[in-house]
C-alpha cells in the first residue's frame, strides 16, 4: 500500500492595507461592512453582555443572568470562555477575527450553571470604549 503524502503546511499572506486584498476579499470585506450598517436583528434582542479585551464580563443584564444562573457579582471579572460550551467555538479565533473586523454575528453556544446548553444567536460590536457589546437572543436550550 502506497504512503499518503503529507499535508501541505498552509500559506498565511499578511497584507498592510485593505487595498492589497484580493477582489473576492475586498467584496467580503464590503459586504460585512453592509451587514455592520444594518442591524440583523428582528426583534429586540433580550440579553445583553459588554466585554473587555480580555473576554471578562464587565457588564451584563438582568436576563442574562437568569438565563445563565449566575448573579450578576459572579458574572462581572468571568471570562466569557467560562460560560463558552467545549468543543463548540474556536475562541482565539473568533476573537481574532472580531478584532480584525470590529463586528461579528452568529451562533454561540452557552452553558448555564447547571450545565444546560444555550444556543443563542448573537450579533456583536466594538465599542468606542473599547468594549465588546453582544446581544443575543436564545435559539434553543436544553442540549
Amino acid at each position: 500500500m502506497p504512503k499518503r503524502k503529507p499535508y501541505a503546511q498552509p500559506r498565511v499572506i499578511r497584507y498592510e492595507s485593505e487595498t492589497e486584498y484580493p477582489a473576492r476579499t475586498r467584496r467580503i470585506v464590503r459586504s460585512l461592512r453592509q451587514e455592520l450598517a444594518s442591524p440583523q436583528f428582528g426583534v429586540e434582542p433580550q440579553y445583553v453582555t459588554v466585554v473587555d479585551s480580555d473576554r471578562r464580563y464587565v457588564e451584563v443584564s438582568d436576563s442574562f443572568c437568569q438565563l445563565v444562573g449566575y448573579q450578576r457579582e459572579e458574572l462581572v471579572g468571568m471570562r466569557s470562555d467560562d460560560l463558552t460550551a467545549p468543543n463548540t467555538n474556536d475562541i482565539p479565533t473568533v476573537f481574532g477575527l472580531f478584532q480584525k473586523l470590529g463586528y461579528m454575528h452568529g451562533l454561540w453556544m452557552l452553558v448555564g450553571r447547571g450545565g444546560t446548553c444555550i444556543l443563542v444567536r448573537y450579533e456583536a460590536w466594538l465599542r468606542p470604549d473599547s468594549y465588546i457589546e453582544g446581544h443575543m437572543e436564545v435559539v434553543g436550550a436544553g442540549y
